[in-house]
């Protein structure tokens, strides 16, 4: 079971989206971490053949995935950011539907919405209409739709989005569950969604990885380290011109700032663990005298 992505390019106009991507994926979780604009769901648009590359290719076990054609969708289940839900449908008449668009037999698709009703934690809201459900409900029906056809390849966009920490958590532990015997593509640019439960992450920006790995490598091959240092309100501002700076804690005495830096940026900073979020700010952010200024 592999899922191959080799110098994959995708170009709308005189915008390159995606350049020269290449990745294997097998079995497990894979984050896809990047800052909106990245490239990362018109990569998964392709992965899921909704649009074709300008240049590159994608192949499950050898065979192009576009000349596949429904052999490959068969094998695939996706939650775009965005999903129509149509509103007045309950939870259990959407199910419903979405296995007759799958062409799940009629034998199998009352069992099977059944199971992934229970799986999800919609038993409760199945009869009540998708218009009226809660942020995090909708999501829940929404991994639900994609994992009716029992999908090898998984592949949700933004699938916390708007929700809240316990809902969050909920997803990530439903996911790790999800992916013992499938490939598990998670877009995001939430890194506590992806940090605990992925096996590989890829970092992507301007439509290049620019950093993959486990997050054990991504942290031993960060380029910047974490430090903490005291100061005051002026010293803070000329610290944010020449250095990233992941958080801010104010103080009765100043100001407790966590750079990062390659080597010590002032004489009193002290090394901190480094994490996955100062990996990713350390590849994504600029410091505030840079020309953009932001992420």
């Amino acid at each position: 079971m592999e899922l191959k992505i080799t110098h994959l390019t995708k170009t709308f106009d005189k915008t390159t989206a995606v350049d020269q991507v290449s990745y294997t994926l097998r079995p497990g979780v894979y984050g896809l971490l990047g800052v909106n604009g990245a490239g990362k769901t018109t990569l998964m648009r392709m992965l899921t053949t909704l649009i074709k590359p300008t240049s590159g290719d994608i192949t499950w076990d050898g065979e192009d995935i576009f000349q596949m054609d429904e052999q490959y969708r068969k094998r695939l289940g996706y939650l775009p950011q965005d999903y129509g839900a149509y509103p007045e449908f309950t939870v259990q008449e959407y199910l419903s539907y979405i296995c007759v668009l799958k062409g799940i037999r009629p034998a199998a698709a009352g069992r099977k919405v059944k199971q992934v009703m229970e799986q999800m934690g919609l038993q409760k809201a199945k009869n009540k209409k998708m218009k009226t459900l809660s942020g995090g409900m909708k999501r829940r029906a929404g991994i639900a739709q994609a994992v009716l056809n029992d999908p090898e390849i998984l592949i949700l966009d933004e699938p916390t989005a708007g929700l809240d920490p316990r809902e969050r958590i909920h997803f990530r532990n439903l996911i790790s569950e999800m992916a013992q015997d499938r490939i598990v593509l998670l877009s995001t640019h939430i890194v506590s969604d992806v940090a605990s439960i992925a096996n590989e992450i890829m970092l992507m920006k301007d439509g290049r990885f620019i950093s993959t790995g486990t997050v054990e490598a991504l942290l031993a091959g960060s380029p910047e380290k974490a430090w903490t240092c005291r100061c005051t309100r002026s010293q803070a501002a000329d610290l944010e011109k020449r250095y990233k700076v992941a958080n801010v804690v104010p103080g009765t005495n100043g100001l407790t700032l966590r750079l990062l830096a390659k080597e010590r940026p002032v004489e009193d900073a002290v090394l901190e663990e480094t994490t996955l979020e100062d990996v990713f700010l350390s590849y994504m952010g600029e410091r505030s005298g840079d020309a953009d200024g932001s992420l």
